[in-house]
């Protein structure tokens, strides 16, 4: 059984319990280099997570190729109960998909939100406003 975020204990409160969604490309023939993230998402729930793999292969399958849109299609209707299982157990998960030379995975995995130091409800806390984009380059 899966834990609620607010069961998480911590020293002072309650660490919430969420999912890290990420979406990689490579090349799978031709190009030499490493896969590309193109996106993540940090989802609250298992249903959320799911279904955020599930809105970018409906988007996406008008333009996949016909085994693409396939391998999109038996995941959204087969498959993807198996997920949101595994999610709720507490494993990671991806779906993968081929398009011409392009792997395609979406990546989901169990993980801990620690929150922000000083964080007072939905302002950052003042280190927040120090950072300067390329900074350190």
């Amino acid at each position: 059984m899966p834990v609620e975020p607010s069961d998480a204990p911590t020293g002072t409160g309650r660490i919430p319990r969420g999912y890290w969604c990420e979406c990689w490309t490579k090349a799978v023939t031709g190009r030499t280099g490493g896969p590309v993230l193109l996106a993540s998402f940090g989802a609250c729930s298992a249903a959320q997570a799911d279904r955020w793999v599930a809105v970018a292969l409906r988007t996406i399958s008008p333009v996949l190729d016909a085994d693409a849109s396939d391998e999109a299609w038996t995941w959204l209707y087969e498959d993807r109960i198996e997920t949101r299982r595994a999610l709720l157990r507490g494993e990671p998960c991806s779906v993968t998909i081929t398009h011409a030379n392009t792997r395609i995975t979406w990546a989901i995995r169990p993980v801990l939100f620690l929150p922000f130091a000083h964080r007072q409800d939905g302002e950052l806390p003042p280190c927040a406003y120090a950072f300067k984009p390329g900074a350190a380059d």
